[in-house]
């Protein structure tokens, strides 16, 4: 008789868990840490403000390659940057009843974007300097992560962008690959 009762009381403990993390609403990661080492090399931390709403900061840097025809000149740049943005995922609930994953904040959003990009740290006086600027701006984007916690996070949208010579509107457009690092 006591082993009837020990299997319908561990019977009723397991049937509340699995219907507890059915009803669990889905929600953004409190923590996130990311590493880009490809493309812009950066690190990202992501905190989870509330069930759908973040604030997504990244550090990084950007890497271009210029060549002058005229003076037959290359030079490489590493402009150092700063990226902070407001996160709404709106889609989270649907991804999940459709069966796809919305671990590690994979889902769609819309954000408010702002980026600071520093002065070169490599210069070559054959060509124009590259200056400071500020970008604030509204984007759409979709951040995925897969069971390797590899990460791929693109957003896209229209600003403004101000620097010490001109305010004018531009596209803003951010593509990243990466893992996410812990959990």
């Amino acid at each position: 008789m006591k082993k009837n009762y020990l299997f319908l009381f561990l019977s009723v403990l397991f049937f509340n868990a699995v219907n507890a993390q059915d009803d669990a609403p889905i929600s953004v990661v409190k923590n996130q840490f990311k590493i880009n080492p490809l493309l812009s090399p950066g690190f990202v931390y992501e905190h989870g403000f509330s069930a759908k709403n973040t604030l997504y900061s990244e550090i990084s840097t950007i890497i271009g390659y210029r060549h002058d025809g005229f003076y037959n000149e290359s030079t490489w740049f590493f402009v150092p940057r700063i990226n902070e943005q407001f996160r709404h995922y709106y889609n989270l609930e649907k991804r999940a009843a459709k069966g796809k994953r919305t671990a590690n904040n994979s889902g769609n959003f819309v954000a408010l974007s702002a980026e600071y990009q520093f002065e070169s740290i490599s210069t070559n006086k054959l060509f124009t300097e590259y200056v400071p600027s500020f970008t604030v701006g509204p984007v759409w984007g979709i951040q995925r992560t897969y069971k390797g916690k590899f990460n791929i996070d693109l957003n896209i949208g229209a600003g403004v962008n101000i620097d010490k010579y001109d305010t004018e509107f531009t596209p803003i457009a951010n593509f990243s690959l990466g893992w996410v690092i812990g959990n």
